[in-house]
């Protein structure tokens, strides 16, 4: 009995050992092969576009971020009126300057100043049919008379602008027939620059037969001695003039606003009492602008006058 115990006993042990050794390969995590017939399925192989993050990433959110505080947004400046805008001046106000007199002569013995402590502005080229209208109703709008030298042909086709010049108060000045800068030059003759003023001053008298022709200028300002004096034999004084803001040198000083600043700022600097202002009306838009500033700056500090035609 006791040998076939044994033999019992054997077979029983091995199966236990057989149990307890598939049951440790299974915990120690040994990669186990798919069943015969079947294929083990691929690792997921992630796209870029969906890329799925790491669990660490994941679990680990990052912190809320302090708010920065709020800033409050500037005061936006209120708007102000451009210097050169549009619509009725005001010339109401009086302000004190004290600057020493202007003083000097012309070329050839033309007059640059008014002699006074009065303030002579003056505008040359016209009559214009777009610009000398708008200068003329600035010059109404703040009660200020002024002097317009005309040119000859000009005069001719826009006579009403020349009997309105008139009828509002402001002296003409003859400047010459077509603003020919040779008018004084030596091979014209006498005869030729004595009918060029000539017949300048019938078209302003067949346009306003009151007008008072007082006062000649010479295209560019080229006055001779020769050229004075056959004007002042036609009853006329040859006038320069002592501040010249040069709104006619575009190539220096641009166009539109820039002109425009330059002009204004160039009469506020320069004139002084007794100046004969120069400026131009004829085609220069820019000189109307500054005007619109101008007028009320220097009728608030200086009087303003027309040429006198009585002397």
């Amino acid at each position: 009995m006791p040998p076939i115990r044994s033999r019992r006993l054997v077979p029983a042990l091995l199966g236990a050992l057989v149990a307890v050794t598939v049951l440790l390969t299974g915990c120690t995590g040994s990669p186990r092969s798919a069943p015969p017939g079947q294929t083990e399925p691929a690792s997921p192989t992630p796209e870029l576009s969906s890329a799925v993050p790491s669990p660490s990433a994941a679990e680990s959110p990052s912190p809320s971020p302090t708010p920065s505080p709020t800033r409050k947004p500037s005061p936006k400046p209120s708007p102000t009126k451009s210097r050169t805008e549009s619509g009725a001046l005001s010339c109401k106000s009086t302000v004190p300057l004290v600057r020493s007199p202007a003083s000097g002569h012309g070329p050839a013995g033309s007059v640059s100043v008014t002699g006074t402590q009065n303030v002579a502005l003056t505008f040359d080229d016209g009559p214009d049919p777009i610009n000398t209208p708008k200068m003329l109703d600035m010059l109404k709008q703040c009660g200020v008379k002024a002097t317009f030298c005309l040119v000859g042909f000009r005069a001719r086709d826009h006579p009403d602008l020349v009997r309105r010049i008139v009828a509002e108060g402001h002296t003409v000045c003859n400047h010459s027939w077509q603003h020919l800068l040779d008018l004084a030059d030596d091979k014209r003759t006498d005869a030729y620059i004595k009918r060029d003023l000539e017949h300048t001053n019938e078209v302003i008298h067949a346009a306003a037969p009151d007008a008072k022709i007082r006062y000649f200028r010479a295209p560019g300002g080229n006055f001779t001695p020769r050229l004075v004096q056959i004007a002042k034999d036609l009853g006329m004084t040859s006038i320069y003039w002592s501040l010249d803001p040069r709104d006619w040198e575009s190539s220096k000083y641009g166009t539109g606003s820039s002109m425009t600043n330059h002009v204004i700022s160039a009469v506020e600097s320069g004139v002084r009492p007794g100046s004969i202002v120069l400026s131009h009306d004829n085609g220069k838009p820019t000189t109307i602008a500054a005007y619109r500033v101008l007028l009320p700056w220097l009728k608030a500090r200086f009087r303003l006058i027309a040429l006198p035609t009585d002397t």
